[in-house]
């Protein structure tokens, strides 16, 4: 199974590195990944990471002027991708349909192969503007999953933060996650009683 992850410039780079991190661990999961100009500065800002150590976290990274790459064509068969995080101006290309980098392309030919394409938008407030791009990719097929914290599940950091939204793209993606346990209600009789 072929993944593409996508990092953009916006706030939460952790987002896209800690999926990374996290599908090491699946033996049947290739993941390819871009990082865009921005996303390779915002790395440096906000983590102990350089890019090369992200880059070295997936099976195959990618130039993103390399409009050329594998990634960039639907004949290279794959099964979805991840932008983690996802900047406005990369969503704002992707529902225009310009695909001028390999991010934004890659996304295009994600969306007209009918594939998964799951966009971690980071952006707040968000404006008119904003949110019809958002409406123009939810229409085009796009999941529009910006990393929102639950409370319900007490974290106590960071990390149980990350991973909460990490699970969840690993749920939309169908794979098998334990970073985060299945919802079973808010009281012992919210949970159903055992048939007999």
């Amino acid at each position: 199974m072929r993944l593409v992850v996508g990092i953009t410039g916006a706030t939460g780079v952790i987002y896209g590195i800690r999926l990374l991190e996290v599908l090491r661990g699946y033996p049947d999961v290739e993941t390819h990944l871009v990082i865009s100009v921005p996303g390779r500065r915002t790395i440096g800002e906000e983590t102990a990471f350089a890019a090369k150590d992200v880059e070295a976290l997936a099976a195959y990274h990618y130039d993103n002027k390399d409009t050329g790459a594998s990634i960039a064509s639907g004949s290279f068969r794959t099964a979805g991708m991840v932008i983690a995080p996802c900047s406005i101006k990369t969503a704002g290309a992707i529902a225009a349909c310009h695909s001028d980098s390999l991010v934004a392309r890659a996304a295009d030919v994600t969306l007209k192969e009918g594939r998964p394409l799951l966009l971690l938008v980071r952006e707040t407030p968000l404006h008119l503007g904003h949110l019809r791009r958002l409406v123009a990719l939810a229409e085009m097929g796009a999941v529009i999953l910006p990393p929102m914290p639950a409370f319900y599940a007490r974290p106590k950091d960071i990390d149980d933060i990350v991973n909460h939204t990490v699970a969840r793209v690993l749920d939309r993606l169908g794979l098998p996650q334990t970073l985060v346990a299945e919802w079973r209600g808010t009281s012992r009789a919210g949970q159903g009683e055992p048939g007999g």
